[in-house]
């Protein structure tokens, strides 16, 4: 990928050699287990896989879950379940859950009920997102919308004051604007309002709300004056029924897109998925093991298929020296972080 230069990945690669030689890093908060994850027990039963989480990351996730079980060797029985990211790392610290879906990274306070529970982790990307901000495909005025005018829109102070498309801007019409958007257990919600409105959970309350996108497609499909954001997946499958906006940060407006993401110029509004797994569940149920070990190696095909931008190979070379290697913990300190490009993520994660 071009953007991608030549020197980073040879540096990847040599930082990657380095990490598979140790298992201990200043990046991670948790306790480092001693030793690889080679041991795992044998069961003549069904193993039942489960996980939760991000609605954004479930097609990437459904989809892999769905071709590790056609092959009759894999003697598991995959769950995959949406609740939100938040939901989903509820039910994962709680030791519910054997793999969290997250579209955005672990939070502090989520760290700290891992860790009071016991619960240690890897931190796996998978892909990156275009955040997409969509209308009715009636709506032949909205072409572009700036941040400003999205934090005009979804800030606390517009809660019913900010309810017509024209007091957004001016050229726009006289007609009430109806919201759709993130449920408040939702990943997207946490990293839409801190991009957009500039403090995380920070968002008006009169809107359409739902961790589950489809109820967001269905609801801008069906109403003309509608506005809402979710993941680029279910955008790229309802192209027919929806209408991106390009959004200008200052740089100009810019559509959703892989080459855009690609290009780190859909900002900031692009952001890294992820999966994390937990280190026991890997440890102890070979299934598991080889379902994490399944989901890095189809990851690039499948991500591409259901809509979303795959890291580069560097990317999953790293995901699994990490997984090879015990290596548990997060690189992000307990944040989102915002603006974060394909070249970033790869650097952060290839000094982990």
């Amino acid at each position: 990928m071009k953007a991608i230069p030549k020197k980073l990945a040879l540096a990847v690669g040599i930082l990657a050699f380095a990490t598979s030689c140790t298992a201990t890093s200043d990046s991670s908060t948790q306790t480092q287990p001693s030793s690889k994850v080679t041991q795992v027990t044998d069961s003549a039963k069904v193993t039942t896989i489960k996980i939760d989480g991000s609605s954004t990351v479930y097609p990437i996730t459904q989809a892999i879950a769905k071709e590790f079980q056609a092959d009759s060797k894999n003697n598991a029985q995959v769950q995959v379940n949406f609740s939100g990211t938040s939901g989903g790392f509820e039910k994962f610290c709680a030791g519910e859950t054997d793999i969290s879906n997250a579209s955005r990274p672990i939070l502090k306070a989520e760290m700290e009920a891992c860790n009071k529970n016991g619960v240690r982790y890897y931190e796996l990307p998978v892909a990156f997102d275009a955040l997409t901000v969509a209308v009715n495909p009636q709506n032949d005025w909205a072409k572009d919308i700036t941040i400003a005018e999205l934090k005009k829109i979804w800030e606390p102070a517009a809660e019913g004051k900010i309810t017509r498309w024209n007091q957004v801007r001016a050229s726009w019409p006289n007609r009430p604007i109806s919201l759709y958007g993130a449920g408040k257990k939702s990943g997207t919600f946490d990293y839409f309002t801190e991009a957009v409105v500039g403090k995380v959970r920070a968002s008006r309350n009169d809107y359409t709300a739902s961790e589950d996108d489809e109820v967001l497609v269905k609801g801008i499909s069906q109403d003309p004056n509608a506005l809402g954001y979710f993941g680029y997946a279910y955008y790229e499958e309802n192209q027919g029924k929806l209408k991106a906006i390009a959004v200008n940060n200052g740089k100009g407006a810019v559509l959703p897109s892989r080459q855009t993401v690609e290009k780190a110029q859909y900002q900031p509004l692009s952001r890294p998925l992820f999966i994390y797994a937990n280190f026991e569940s890997a440890q102890k149920k070979r299934p598991v093991k080889e379902f994490v070990n399944f989901y890095i190696e189809k990851a690039p095909k499948i991500v591409s298929s259901v809509g979303y931008v795959p890291l580069p190979n560097e990317g999953y070379y790293l995901d699994n020296v990490h997984f090879y290697n015990g290596k548990v913990g997060t690189v992000f300190d307990g944040e989102a972080q915002l603006n974060l490009t394909l070249g970033e993520l790869l650097r952060k994660q290839a000094k982990f």
